[in-house]
């Protein structure tokens, strides 16, 4: 869909006092090789366009625009360099094309933050003007938005509110006059968000599915490959995970061809329910909450379309935070917490002495092949690459694993692009050394491959966790605590990751390699005043973002448990609605109804794919 966005004279004249054409990238007509890229908006303030190309650059990205009237214009892109911190050599280039006309100046080459470039100072017709992003290199150059402006004394604005009020004031984000009423808004579309929606929709409810990539899935999609870990249909409960089988794949590994991962079966699944509706590629930014006796509520959402920028606003008396970072919950006011509590906070034997912010941290995968044409194995020799590489500190691998692993020591949400482009910037330099630098002996064995595929959606593991009634923690899974509102069980070891200690030598402060550190368990399941905030009435959490501590979301958070909880989530739902309660009313006063629909389940009774395990799953566990 084309979008532009013209602020002239009576609807901005306090602002511009001048013909100004504000071109938001995420919404040309035509994309071409170029990527929606919303990952960093509510830190940048902007979905945007970028270059991801493995090397090879993509093919144009196009629209029209109508020029209000003839005169000189400055034309300004919002972009940055976002290698700088790590090379001189800037590594995603790209240039304008004005009606087949390429403006002479790189863009994508300053400074390492956010920021407008200017481009070009030019005349231009009243009419309507073709603009095309033309890449350079293949290495992932992003641009969020172009402005041409008749006022050569006019900069656009460039702090990040700022800038938000003016993409109001001309248009570029606006709210819909429609809404969506719902009994229900699940917001994340990964695998617990998806049960989560599919659970509530089979037993009666009005489901919104807010999710903000084209596809649902999460780590599990095709953009991040991530294996489905753990075990269902185990515990008390036999029947939880059947919705998980109905969606996942047939089978299991990490960073494989993109079809392993059978986006179109999730898809179908949501398609398949009535009772839900889909809203992909809209991003949650707001929240109105009140308070009413002291308890806050959430009364709706907003969600912005990435591409369009209209916002929806999404109403419904109980809501589910899915979003893996508990953006949701944030946005809401939901206590949190983040990072790794002490040992005299928890009293678990794994914590650390003292409290600190390191998290696990986010993988960048990939992988590579063998082409039947030996010349697209080539790689560009590029400049820029991280120093470091050698023939000892290489990485002699064909793949990268879930153990390439990124921002251990960095803030996993406001770092979050930095973590991803490191996580990039390492993948690069690494098969540049391989192909292009390395001994004759290497070279040789890794000419014949191709770098196929590197994610540039990053696959997390661990940001806020949302507080709920009861906090799990390392004792209580160790100990078989036993809980009466028990649920789902988690089936993984306590599987936590830390920096890998020769990688961390060879690259001090920033390693890119992770080692996992296990810590046996039995089958444990998880209580539900985890699953429920405390502080937020009526907002349920399923996912990475569940009330644990740092320690045991090394057991709850792989993705086959993470449904399970979607689908208690989902029963649950529908107990408040049949019972006009909220959450923690579910564990007062029906927790024997629940136990009930988790003994009955809401899957259809397919025959279930086979399931596939890795070394942190408790194979002889009871």
């Amino acid at each position: 869909m084309k979008r532009l966005f013209a602020a002239v004279a009576a609807c901005a004249a306090a602002v511009l006092n001048a013909a100004t054409v504000f071109v938001e990238c995420e919404a040309f007509s035509e994309k071409g090789g170029w990527s929606v890229d919303q990952q960093f908006m509510d830190q940048m303030g902007s979905p945007y366009l970028i270059a991801h190309g493995v090397g090879a650059p993509v093919k144009d990205a196009e629209t029209t625009v109508e020029i209000p009237e003839s005169g000189r214009y400055s034309v300004w892109a919002r972009t940055r360099n976002w290698n700088a911190k790590w090379s001189n050599v800037p590594a995603g280039k790209f240039r304008i094309a004005l009606s087949g006309v390429e403006l002479d100046r790189d863009i994508g080459t300053e400074g390492d933050e956010w920021a407008w470039q200017k481009v070009s100072d030019l005349d231009l017709d009243k009419g309507q003007l073709k603009v095309a992003l033309k890449d350079q290199t293949g290495f992932d150059g992003r641009c969020d938005a172009i402005v041409f402006s008749s006022d050569a004394g006019w900069t656009p604005p460039s702090g990040v509110a700022e800038l938000s009020r003016f993409r109001r004031q001309v248009g570029a984000v606006r709210t819909s006059p429609e809404m969506v009423s719902a009994d229900l808004v699940v917001v994340g579309g990964g695998i617990a968000g998806t049960c989560a929606a599919i659970s509530a929709a089979r037993l009666g409810l009005r489901v919104a599915l807010v999710h903000d990539r084209p596809m649902v899935g999460g780590c599990n999609s095709s953009e991040v490959r991530v294996h489905l870990g753990g075990r269902i249909n185990i515990g008390e409960y036999k029947k939880l995970g059947d919705v998980v089988a109905e969606i996942g794949p047939a089978k299991g590994g990490n960073a494989r061809a993109a079809s392993q991962y059978e986006d179109s079966r999730k898809m179908e699944a949501v398609a398949a329910e009535p009772n839900v509706f889909l809203a992909a590629n809209t991003h949650v930014t707001r929240v109105e909450t009140m308070k009413l006796r002291g308890r806050l509520s959430i009364l709706s959402v907003f969600g912005q379309n990435i591409e369009t920028g209209v916002e929806t606003r999404f109403v419904a008396p109980l809501f589910v935070d899915c979003t893996g970072d508990g953006n949701l919950g944030a946005l809401a006011g939901a206590e949190f917490r983040y990072g790794r509590e002490s040992k005299d906070e928890t009293g678990e034997n794994t914590a650390v002495e003292k409290a600190d912010a390191q998290t696990m941290g986010a993988s960048v995968q990939w992988n590579s092949f063998v082409p039947a044409d030996p010349a697209e194995a080539k790689f560009p020799d590029i400049a820029w690459t991280l120093p470091g590489f050698n023939d000892k500190t290489c990485q002699k691998l064909v793949y990268g694993d879930w153990n390439w692993e990124t921002g251990m020591r960095q803030h996993q949400v406001s770092d979050a692009e930095h973590i991803r482009d490191y996580g990039l910037m390492v993948v690069y330099s690494n098969w540049n050394f391989l192909k292009n630098r390395a001994r004759p002996e290497v070279r040789a064995e890794f000419a014949p491959r191709k770098l196929d595929w590197v994610a540039y959606v990053a696959g997390k593991r661990e940001s806020r966790r949302l507080v709920g009634d009861y906090v799990l923690r390392q004792q209580d899974i160790e100990g078989m605590v036993k809980f009466e509102d028990g649920t789902c069980c988690t089936s993984w070891t306590i599987d936590l990751h830390y920096p890998e200690e020769q990688n961390e030598k060879d690259f001090p402060g920033a390693p890119f390699r992770s080692v996992a550190r296990h810590i046996k368990t039995h089958y444990y399941p998880i209580p539900y005043r985890c699953l429920y905030s405390k502080n937020v009435e009526n907002l349920f959490m399923a996912g990475r973002n569940i009330s644990v501590t740092h320690v045991a979301l090394g057991t709850v958070r792989v993705m086959r448990t993470t449904g399970m909880m979607g689908e208690v989530v989902g029963m649950a739902a529908s107990l408040c609605k049949a019972n006009r309660c909220m959450p923690r009313g579910v564990y007062e006063k029906h927790l024997g109804d629940l136990k009930a629909l988790m003994e009955k389940g809401v899957g259809k009774g397919l025959p279930q794919p086979p399931q596939h395990y890795n070394e942190g799953s408790n194979l002889d566990a009871k």
